[in-house]
């Protein structure tokens, strides 16, 4: 189910539905060839089983929720977008956006260039937008564009076209970028979220990570905690649990459910913006099925679709998600 529901039993990370890493899309900006529109969703608004709704407050304001990309190919990141939340006066959260660069992308907190500082968190269906120089940013609630029948996933994969996330919420970081950041060549790009290490010493724990569609729900099982501390330069170590689990769920030989292991490792989303964006071949649009994609590979081509479509809410302008659900 993307990547919603990521932790242990389809639950979320550490149990906390604000640091559920849940989907990453990279785009052209439609209309300016120069710009790409980099979206990293977090907080689901449902939990899925039992039913039931996760909390209003949109983002943790103890947590780091960063969006890494390299630009070299290591599986390293060169470049880093960390959005760190804060409560404002009247009790709702600003956010503050830094950009991080080289060596220190491995830094946490207070590191960086502030592009925007003590900016609104949007909670209404109006999208309180920023703009400062060449980029444009937006944190908050919208409409859900992930779309999936969970309840046929759950069900063995009986599917009845039954959209868990129609009328679902999810907290959205948006962030319009030039495409001068990303250099001439195809990036690599994967989000996660941190919180702050029990005890002193200022350090760090990462609490979920991904890029790649439902590869973590369905794939990482005994693992999950391990793959979820992970990062994409140490992916290899996973090949052969992805494969154990393509084998069982897909009927795959050993030999083929290692090769088809490989090519979902690392877990990055590659992206060249000079090029029209569609998964899995370049980034990923908001439309984009990914499930049926996720499926085919899952089941070895025995099942390919969940019956279900892209949502009909989506905005033709940034921030580019529908307005969020009553």
């Amino acid at each position: 189910m993307s990547h919603h529901y990521s932790g242990p039993n389809f639950g979320f990370p550490r149990g906390d539905a604000r640091l559920d890493f849940t989907d990453l899309y990279a785009f052209p900006k439609p209309g300016d060839a120069g710009k790409s529109i980099l979206i990293m969703n977090a907080h689901p608004s449902a939990v899925a089983n039992p039913p039931g709704p996760t909390t209003s407050e949109p983002f943790a304001l103890e947590a780091l929720y960063e969006l890494k990309i390299d630009t070299n190919g290591d599986a390293v990141a060169d470049i880093t977008y960390q959005v760190r939340f804060s409560p404002s006066k009247d009790g709702t959260q600003t956010a503050t956006l830094r950009r991080v660069d080289g060596a220190n992308t491995t830094a946490t907190e207070n590191d960086g260039q502030i592009i925007l500082e003590g900016v609104p968190v949007s909670t209404g269906r109006d999208a309180r937008v920023t703009q400062a120089g060449d980029y444009r940013f937006f944190a908050g609630w919208r409409s859900d564009p992930f779309f999936f029948d969970v309840a046929g996933a759950l069900n063995n994969l009986q599917f009845t076209g039954d959209d868990f996330f129609a009328d679902k919420n999810i907290c959205s970081i948006v962030i319009e970028v030039p495409n001068s950041i990303l250099g001439s060549k195809e990036v690599a790009l994967w989000a996660r979220t941190l919180i702050p290490a029990t005890g002193a010493g200022g350090d760090w724990v990462q609490a979920d990570r991904g890029a790649r569609p439902s590869q973590t729900p369905f794939l990482a099982g005994d693992q999950n905690a391990a793959y979820l501390a992970g990062e994409p330069v140490h992916d290899a170590q996973f090949v052969p649990l992805f494969a154990h689990a393509l084998e069982h769920a897909g009927g795959y030989t050993p030999e083929d459910a290692n090769r088809v292991a490989k090519t979902l490792l690392p877990d990055v989303l590659r992206y060249d913006p000079t090029r029209p964006a569609s998964f899995p071949k370049n980034g990923r649009i908001l439309t984009d099925d990914v499930s049926d994609y996720f499926l085919a590979i899952l089941t070895n081509g025995k099942v390919t679709e969940d019956k279900v479509g892209p949502h009909g809410d989506l905005l033709s302008e940034f921030p580019y998600l529908g307005p969020p659900h009553d």
